[in-house]
């Protein structure tokens, strides 16, 4: 005879608790043991309860290697049918035989109606150590199953693959919203539609009538950011600091020599420069940087409200002083070809032909963030990184472990977004200056230009030779938190890989790699992209990557997209007449007519006021309350991240009180773990 202490916890969340009865069973060496139901006086398994049950087992099962927990609904007369399924959130399980001798079994899982879970001990496993062949069986079986709930499909050809369900509705529990999540979501699309249909102007198809009615539409939600734009939306170095602190902050680099096409000339510049000077001279001083829009050339536009769109492909020249002087543009050209029809715009023009320029620009921001930044970077490929995640780690792998929480809600978002933004007739493909058909032949360009350097931050940022412009504040909080990820990754991984040989060998790891490559990059070896990794070191940087893409990147790139959306003529979603091809014609009118209409606004702005932040249920950067680690040494570390967090979000916090407009995006606490939103 064998007797354990059993201890139960059930999540906290609404609808955590259950009815039904739970039994359990112990899988040791020398056998397993018949089910125990877990019952006493009362109702068990309430919200948030932790409860203990005396077992008595039959025999001796040796040492202890599995739990095996049965739900089953609590039985009724026939007369009365059957219950519905009724789900139970598990967050774990513990086994005590002597006083400080128990295992702790680590679940934080929906189980949905009747059926079994098998759950193993806290301790992280590689399948090497897995010395016992019931517990590589387990393992086998456990991805198994994963592997036929969790399959890939091909939405767009060319794009990542992405999970396989249609809706919401279809996916399983454990990867939808919480409940109270998704009823804040809906809710705040309701009051949003709501409040729009109410001043008229959702149902308004024609053009905005004057820059202060569109105040009006401005008065939505503010916040202090969008307080900001608003106030300084047509000054040149607001325009600037866009490029570094705005919602695409990933575009600017020094620019060594002028591209054959933008043929800028010294006196063009001369008013900005000053004199003494020349470009030659600036070029060589590393003091010009460009921004080029050339992936939007002859890229498919929308019709909108029975209207063509129109875009442009600008490059835009910029110029920041050697003094303590802003970032200024100095010259923008809306087409790629140079010629007659394609005049190059400068400040000295007159103010609504420079405006004009600028807020072409703004457009194709507006186009290449969505598609391309925040879709494709931030949403697609997050994705992939869940999925894979998924199908190829079982629960006891350290790597699993790791990446769970900073992939949490990430498939529900992006089938959520596969049902109501990029959907033939829904947001994108009404609203926007590209449409889907747009979005979608930028994401195949991008698909053949992606490499693993642009989504590895210090990388990137030396790549675009951009590490000494000064005010760049994505730069400094992003590698301050690229280097604490890294550093805490670094740690997770020394302590379950001790040989470079160790993560060679180890086959889930590797599957993990290759189904990313493939799936999600399509097998393009020239994107760089690791197909396996043979190094601690390797498997370090890819890992940092990855939780950096799903946590860091997505925040600095989608919570900033409201604040520089709702004053509409700093980031319009879409053209409705073509790019000037001569200067001296524009006029406020004429502006405004080429601003989006109406509808089509609103209709962004709603989508974007969604985009920006979470509706509740967070769970910020380094914050882990479902505990998958139960051993010491990643604990420890876990606590040592939480603390360099800490300290970045203090120097954040003490760099901004100095700022007329402070940058919060990369601020630790504001970052969610996950894609999530």
């Amino acid at each position: 005879m064998a007797k354990f202490r059993v201890r139960v916890s059930t999540g906290a969340a609404c609808g955590a608790g259950t009815w039904d009865k739970v039994s359990v069973s112990i899988v040791g060496t020398q056998g397993e043991s018949p089910l125990v139901p877990l019952d006493h006086l009362g109702k068990e398994f309430t919200a948030g309860a932790e409860e203990d049950f005396e077992v008595t087992l039959p025999q001796d099962v040796g040492a202890v290697l599995m739990l095996r927990v049965h739900k089953t609904p609590p039985e009724l007369p026939l007369r009365l049918g059957s219950l519905p399924p009724d789900a139970w959130f598990c967050r774990w399980f513990q086994l005590e035989w002597l006083p400080g001798a128990a295992l702790r079994f680590p679940c934080y899982q929906w189980l949905a109606g009747a059926g079994d879970l098998v759950l193993r001990d806290g301790a992280a496993k590689l399948s090497w150590e897995d010395h016992h062949p019931t517990l590589r069986h387990q393992r086998q079986e456990e991805l198994k199953a994963r592997k036929q709930m969790y399959s890939w499909k091909t939405y767009i050809e060319g794009w990542p693959h992405c999970l396989d369900q249609e809706t919401v509705k279809d996916l399983d529990l454990n990867i939808k919203y919480s409940t109270a999540k998704n009823a804040r979501f809906f809710l705040k699309i309701h009051s949003a539609f709501t409040e729009l249909k109410i001043k008229g102007f959702l149902d308004r198809t024609g053009l905005w009538r004057s820059l202060r009615e569109m105040r009006r539409m401005f008065n939505f939600h503010k916040t202090p950011a969008a307080e900001y734009v608003f106030a300084h939306w047509q000054e040149d170095a607001f325009f600037a600091s866009q490029f570094l602190n705005g919602f695409n902050p990933v575009l600017i680099r020094r620019c060594h020599s002028l591209p054959k096409n933008f043929p800028v000339t010294d006196e063009m510049v001369a008013p900005v420069l000053g004199p003494g000077t020349s470009l030659q001279a600036e070029l060589k001083k590393g003091s010009l940087f460009l921004v080029d829009h050339g992936i939007l050339s002859g890229v498919q536009t929308n019709v909108v409200n029975g209207k063509p769109q129109f875009t442009a492909a600008p490059m835009t020249l910029l110029y920041q002083s050697s003094g303590s002087g802003p970032l200024l543009p100095i010259a923008i050209q809306l087409k790629q070809t140079p010629g007659p029809d394609n005049p190059i715009f400068l400040p000295s023009d007159d103010k609504w032909d420079w405006l004009l320029a600028k807020t072409w620009v703004r457009n194709a921001e507006f186009s290449v963030h969505e598609a391309l930044t925040h879709l494709l970077h931030s949403h697609l490929l997050p994705e992939v990184f869940a999925l894979a995640t998924l199908r190829q780690l079982p629960h006891c792998h350290p790597l699993f472990k790791l990446l769970t929480p900073h992939i949490r809600y990430t498939l529900h978002i992006n089938t959520l977004a596969r049902e109501l933004l990029i959907a033939p007739g829904q947001v994108v493909d009404r609203s926007t200056g590209l449409g889907i058909g747009g979005f979608s032949e930028l994401i195949k360009r991008n698909m053949k230009l992606l490499n693993y350097s642009d989504l590895c931050l210090p990388e990137d940022i030396r790549a675009r030779d951009v590490e000494d412009i000064p005010g760049y504040y994505y730069r400094d909080d992003g590698l301050q938190i690229w280097g604490a990820i890294k550093s805490f990754v670094s740690e997770i991984v020394n302590i379950y890989y001790p040989t470079d040989v160790s993560v060679r060998e180890d086959q889930e790891l590797q599957a993990w790699v290759r189904e990313i490559f493939s799936e999600g990059f399509l097998s393009r070896e020239s994107s760089g992209i690791p197909s396996l990794l043979d190094t601690r070191e390797a498997l370090v940087q890819y890992v940092t990557m990855v939780i950096f893409t799903c946590s860091a990147k997505h925040a600095a790139v989608s919570a900033g997209q409201f604040d520089s959306c709702v004053w509409v003529p700093n980031l319009p979603p879409t053209m409705q007449l073509p790019p000037p091809t001569s200067k001296g014609q524009a006029r406020p009118e004429g502006f405004i007519a080429t601003l989006s209409p109406v509808n089509a606004t609103c209709d962004v702005i709603i989508a974007l006021w969604m985009l920006s932040k979470e509706p509740g249920d967070r769970r910020p950067l380094g914050h882990y309350p479902d505990e998958h680690f139960t051993e010491d040494a990643p604990r420890r570390s876990i606590a040592a991240f939480q603390r360099q967090l800490v300290q970045i979000s203090r120097n954040i916090e003490e760099r901004n009180r100095s700022l007329a407009l402070p940058y919060i995006y990369l601020d630790p606490p504001l970052i969610e773990n996950s894609v999530s939103i």
